[in-house]
């Protein structure tokens, strides 16, 4: 027959926990421990006669055939006289002395309704008129409930420490389960269910007294209406006695089970959160059919809480575990994204990016890792990384075909859509080879474009989850970005080189009865086009033009304003009668420029040299707003060459000094840009004239190459670590001596 103690809580309508052990559970403590009976018989004579007795006396030792008077007790209660109470009796007797009992324990009846009782008594003597001992009162309280409440007490308080100390779950259930089994005075297996998340199954907790068998059978059932005594509470969320399995139509589908198992009885409770949701179900196991009494039923409220208890302070440090758990794998990851970041920009080579992108990804993300990009309708597998070469070279054997259909990477590049799966990738490749068992291809995008892929392949039992999916293509997009700048770069690198190339001679043309070196070195790390500019060109059989400039500004402004100083030097120059006359030729053009192509500020130094004879120069030069040049001596000493000019692009007539300098073989012009003497070392301060005229004094050098060599070592020497950030020029003109033939 089945019970069902209880209404079904209203959701949300859940006792707080300090009111578990209040209220509804003091009812539960009076039902457990109970009110003790004073116990009262007379007994006469040596045989120990029942004269009379009260009823709690008869209640205690059986009832029924056992409540009659005018018996010996030991023929009434005939287990009393192997445990020695008969013979206590006697003692007091014969001897006529008190003899008093404290938690005496007691079994009575026999068979299924045996019984463990406990005591505190006294057998007094029963004296007659002569003062003669006529027999023994026996006067005592039953405290069974009192005794069973302090093991109850004990157990409890020891159940609570172990939650306090967050001891594992398995052991609080465990030792609960055991605690409620040794307590109970008649055999008893009790099992613990612990709720699935979403409340829809139960699985094995405790229960450690009942076969492995029943409990593997039962763990994962489902909870329900009718679905055994525990599925039912848990649906029910009310407790569900079932008295007979074997008549009860709830465990029609587990009564072979049961009877496998020799169950007849199952009482089960609900466990429920503070909020009134299921954490469980508590049951309690008889051998024979029984019905629960008011302190069975009390017993498995009470502990239904423990567990409730044990199980929220589980669940609480479980999500306290899952969170920090997931905030580390957030670090970790976040960490992992800025390193890649940072590898990835190391440097701004679009083929070691992508290298570096397969090293990170493997073993990172998978055993093995492949990097394809598209490049005039073909794909190319530009990277590969793998624990051993042999399986590296395996990999980077494969390509895949464009558009072939059962290839991944080809799908993916079509579709631009990450593809995962767990098998082998579709169409032909060293799978097999390479033990491999399933694959993640992620696509490489340039917005919306597909420039290539990322595949990493697991082997052995690995699997991808959505968590490694995700870091791929975060992955995948720094490193498509990163990819895309380095190539960028590379373009833009290469096409600032060209451009300056084209502005810049190719080589120095030879000049008869001179030697002519050059020098140039651009600002950062080549993206533009710089300012500074150097020419050499002849005007006839005899005269060359030089000069060496500096254009406000870099870039395509710059290249458009250098441009147009060369060019329309070299379109007037032949002309025009002096340096002087061209000059203001290429400030007329530089203040007919268009606005478009910048402020067009320009500082130059240009001049002609002539053959003088005996190996002599003879130069006419004009400096317009530059730095001054220097003449080197063959003596080694150097000096400024004074001559007067203002920046060109400024205004219509500038102010211009021609200067005439006649170098002796052996001398030499040096002209360079503010690069060189303004750069600074570490602490801050400029290189300077100073320092560069005592260079070019201080060193031994012979050839315009030399002389150059010198200063760019110098400076190097004076700014260490520190970088330029000014373009650098310099043109050295030499004398020679001029060739004499042979003596014959």
């Amino acid at each position: 027959m089945t019970y069902i103690m209880g209404e079904q809580p209203t959701p949300g309508a859940s006792p707080d926990s300090s009111d578990r052990f209040s209220g509804s559970a003091e009812h539960d403590l009076r039902a457990l421990f109970g009110e003790s009976t004073a116990v009262f018989a007379s007994l006469a004579g040596p045989a120990h006669m029942v004269e009379a007795a009260n009823a709690a006396f008869f209640t205690a030792i059986g009832g029924g055939a056992r409540a009659r008077t005018g018996v010996p007790l030991g023929q009434l209660v005939p287990e009393l006289s192997e445990q020695g109470f008969l013979a206590l009796l006697d003692r007091v007797y014969r001897t006529g002395e008190r003899h008093v009992g404290r938690e005496s324990r007691v079994v009575l009846g026999t068979g299924p309704d045996v019984r463990e009782a406990f005591f505190d008594f006294t057998y007094e003597p029963r004296l007659d008129a002569g003062g003669n001992v006529a027999g023994v009162r026996i006067i005592g309280v039953e405290i069974t409930q009192l005794v069973q409440a302090r093991r109850l007490t004990a157990e409890h308080r020891v159940l609570l420490e172990q939650i306090a100390r967050q001891a594992p779950l398995v052991r609080v259930l465990e030792g609960m389960t055991r605690a409620i089994e040794d307590l109970a005075p008649e055999e008893v297996f009790v099992s613990v269910l612990l709720a699935d998340e979403d409340g829809r199954h139960l699985r094995h907790g405790a229960a450690p007294s009942l076969p492995d068998f029943y409990n593997q059978a039962i763990d994962g059932i489902a909870t329900g209406e009718g679905i055994g005594s525990c599925g039912t509470a848990a649906h029910r969320l009310a407790p569900v006695v079932v008295s007979d399995i074997a008549a009860d139509p709830f465990w029609d589908d587990f009564r072979d089970l049961a009877e496998r198992a020799r169950v007849a009885a199952c009482w089960s409770t609900p466990i429920l959160a503070r909020d009134g949701s299921l954490l469980g179900t508590f049951a309690m196991y008889h051998r024979t059919p029984r019905a629960p009494q008011d302190a069975d039923l009390a017993l498995a409220r009470v502990f239904a809480d423990t567990a409730a208890l044990a199980i929220e302070r589980h669940q609480a440090e479980e999500a306290r575990r899952a969170a920090e758990a997931k905030e580390k794998a957030a670090r970790d990851d976040l960490g992992f994204l800025l390193e890649a970041s940072t590898r990835l920009t190391a440097d701004l080579d679009y083929t070691q990016t992508l290298q570096r992108l397969a090293l990170l990804c493997a073993p990172k993300l998978a055993p093995l890792c492949a990097v394809d990009i598209v490049e005039a309708g073909r794909v190319r597998r530009i990277a590969t990384a793998a624990p051993t070469p042999r399986e590296e070279s395996l990999l980077a054997s494969h390509i895949p075909v464009y558009d072939a259909d059962d290839d991944a990477v080809a799908r993916v590049l079509a579709s631009g859509l990450s593809e995962v799966a767990r098998r082998t990738p579709t169409g032909p490749g060293p799978w097999n080879d390479l033990d491999v068992t399933g694959y993640l291809c992620v696509p490489l995008l340039d917005r919306d474009r597909t420039l290539g892929a990322l595949t990493v392949l697991t082997t052995g039992d690995d699997t991808f989850d959505g968590h490694t999916v995700a870091l791929a293509e975060e992955l995948a997009r720094r490193a498509a970005s990163a990819a895309l700048n380095a190539r960028q770069y590379t373009q833009r690198v290469a096409l600032a080189r060209d451009l300056q190339a084209g502005l810049l001679l190719p080589e120095v043309p030879p000049v008869p009865h001179a030697q002519v070196a050059t020098y140039y070195h651009p600002a950062g790390e080549g993206l533009d086009i710089g300012g500074d500019f150097y020419d050499v060109f002849p005007l006839s059989d005899d005269t060359w033009a030089f000069m060496l400039g500096d254009v406000c500004g870099r870039g395509a402004t710059a290249a458009t304003t250098t441009a147009l100083v060369r060019h329309t030097a070299r379109a007037v120059a032949p002309l025009l009668s002096g340096p002087d006359a061209v000059v203001q030729a290429i400030n007329k053009a530089l203040l007919n420029s268009p606005r478009s192509h910048g402020t067009g500020f320009v500082t130059l130094v240009y001049g002609h040299l002539t053959p003088a004879g005996n190996g002599s120069l003879d130069l006419t030069l004009v400096r317009a707003g530059h730095t001054l040049p220097l003449h080197l001596t063959d003596s080694r000493t150097v000096g400024a060459v004074e001559c007067g000019g203002s920046l060109l692009g400024i205004t219509p007539s500038p102010h211009l000094e021609i200067h005439h300098l006649r170098l002796r073989p052996a001398e030499s012009l040096v002209l360079y840009t503010d690069g060189l003497t303004e750069v600074r070392n570490p602490g801050g301060e400029q290189f300077g004239e100073e320092r560069l005229a005592h260079a070019l004094t201080a060193g031994r050098h012979t050839t315009p190459q030399e002389i150059i060599d010198t200063l760019i070592r110098a400076v190097q020497a004076f700014t260490g670590t520190t970088g330029i950030d000014d373009d650098q020029a310099a043109l050295v003109l030499t004398a020679t001596s001029p060739v004499r033939p042979p003596l014959v």
